[in-house]
């Protein structure tokens, strides 16, 4: 587990990173025809990776320390606001035009505690950010976070993304009928062939009802062992249905 003694470190790799990701930015923009979002963790998902040491399906130690020693948690958590901020603006100013802060684990939690001990500081990252960039959208995105919908999406964000687990209508009957949404296909369903990659993203068109506030996402990303063949099938059918 660590502790505070490590907060000092994470300057240090934050300047040893930047360069690196504003290079890989730059040389983006240059290449790609579309628009390259910024992205980083959340506060409380990279707390949890740095309080653990490693993944874990408890979270234990970060409750821990969530529960028994609440003026750390927030000491680790303003830190890393800083970080989150700092990695975006880094990307946005290297020509990332949108961003995207991912709350992975966020799921963990409850929703008292997620507004009481996580919430705060996500908003301080999105606001940073907006005084930073006015005009810039920010997705903010979460795995198995249905129940923390309403929350997640109160946090300054342009954006809601859905898990897979939850349906865009449900999302917009709870969250209002305009809201944007990142509405995702199920990752899994990429490895199990064309037919049925496509069917699962049919299904997720099918639930927008071609409302125009969506952005077609594949979940929490591609897995190392998908098909690039499926992955283009699917690009394909979703411009070939969207277009106007």
């Amino acid at each position: 587990m660590r502790t505070s003694a490590d907060l000092p470190r994470l300057r240090e790799l934050e300047l040893g990173d930047i360069e690196y990701v504003t290079d890989t930015v730059l040389a983006l923009v240059r290449e790609l025809r579309v628009p390259l979002l910024a992205f980083a963790g959340a506060p409380f998902t990279v707390a949890s990776y740095l309080i653990e040491g490693r993944p874990s399906r408890t979270y234990q130690n970060t409750k821990r320390i969530m529960r028994t020693d609440e003026v750390l948690w927030h000491e680790i958590m303003e830190r890393l606001v800083q970080h989150s901020v700092t990695f975006i603006s880094a990307q946005l100013d290297a020509g990332a035009e949108a961003f995207q802060v991912f709350d992975s684990w966020a799921g963990a939690l409850s929703r008292p505690d997620y507004d009481r001990f996580v919430r705060p500081h996500t908003t301080a990252v999105f606001s940073a950010l907006a005084e930073r960039h006015p005009g810039v959208r920010g997705i903010h995105y979460g795995i198995g976070c249905d129940h923390l919908l309403e929350s997640m999406d109160s946090v300054g964000n342009a954006v809601i993304g859905l898990d897979w687990r939850t349906g865009i209508t449900n999302a917009r009957r709870r969250l209002g009928a305009d809201t944007v949404v990142q509405g995702n296909l199920d990752p899994a369903l990429v490895l199990a062939g064309t037919d049925t990659a496509l069917s699962g993203a049919a299904s997720v068109l099918d639930d927008n009802a071609g409302h125009p506030g969506h952005i077609f996402n594949l979940g929490h990303g591609v897995q190392p062992d998908s098909d690039p063949g499926v992955l283009h099938a699917i690009v394909d059918y979703v411009h070939e249905r969207t277009q106007r």
